[in-house]
């Protein structure tokens, strides 16, 4: 089979993924050696085809796929752009020309279709992680409020919240629950701390109304506090407390 040099240059993007019938393979293996840019062009498809393989060897998580598939039947599909005369003796060239840009069309809307389906598994997973961590902290919540030896102690904050204390000895946690609660200027939010011997040790944040379970051990803490910190927290109370209370009699 004999072929032009333009004809040959772009048969590469189909030589590298062995798209090729024989005639034309044979025709391209005797061209590629004495050319630079359609070796760059072959290595360049091939790599990108191997790419593709490891993004998409993962399987797309299922909501996805059928979300993909219910959007398929809304989709218009637009006719191919074909000339309207094209002279015969330019058929096969046209043919040639676009089946690298055909194949580079697909391999980029693949390419897209794998990250996408990565990136919705990365937040799937983180979104089951939170869900998980915020199911465990509610059931810690609930065995302190059902603990036996439970004990609560009430309170007011100086910018007129209702606060209270729920505590277990066997179980050294805490339960902070407000009502009321204003929201925090903005910079600022409302942080819990744990009084160890004089020493206040930061028990973690509360952003509204509703019962947080203490960070940290509160076997041997005396009081509970709430004090308003700039976002983030602080290390040491940077503001006069708000609230404090016993955690014993």
């Amino acid at each position: 089979m004999n072929h032009h040099a333009s004809d040959v240059h772009v048969l590469a993007a189909a030589y590298a993924l062995d798209a090729l019938d024989p005639g034309e393979r044979e025709a391209f293996d005797v061209h590629l050696p004495g050319c630079e840019a359609c070796r760059q062009d072959v290595a360049d498809f091939r790599a990108t085809a191997a790419r593709l393989a490891a993004s998409a060897s993962r399987a797309a998580p299922a909501p996805m796929k059928q979300r993909t598939l219910a959007a398929v039947d809304h989709v218009r599909q637009l006719p191919p752009r074909v000339p309207a005369a094209a002279p015969v003796s330019w058929r096969g060239t046209l043919r040639r020309r676009a089946l690298p840009v055909a194949l580079a069309a697909s391999l980029a809307a693949a390419a897209s279709l794998a990250g996408l389906a990565v990136r919705q598994d990365q937040e799937m997973r983180r979104l089951e992680q939170q869900a998980r961590q915020s199911e465990q902290r509610l059931d810690q919540v609930g065995r302190v409020l059902a603990a036996p030896d439970a004990r609560t102690v009430h309170g007011r904050a100086a910018n007129g919240a209702l606060t209270s204390v729920v505590a277990s000895d066997r179980q050294h946690r805490a339960v902070f629950t407000a009502g009321g609660l204003p929201a925090p200027a903005p910079g600022t939010t409302y942080q819990l701390w744990l009084d160890h011997g004089g020493t206040m040790h930061p028990a973690g944040f509360i952003s509204r109304d509703g019962s947080v379970l203490l960070d940290g051990d509160t076997a041997g803490a005396a009081r509970v506090g709430l004090t308003l910190e700039p976002t983030g927290g602080s290390p040491q109370p940077t503001t006069a407390p708000l609230v404090l209370m016993a955690l014993r009699a």
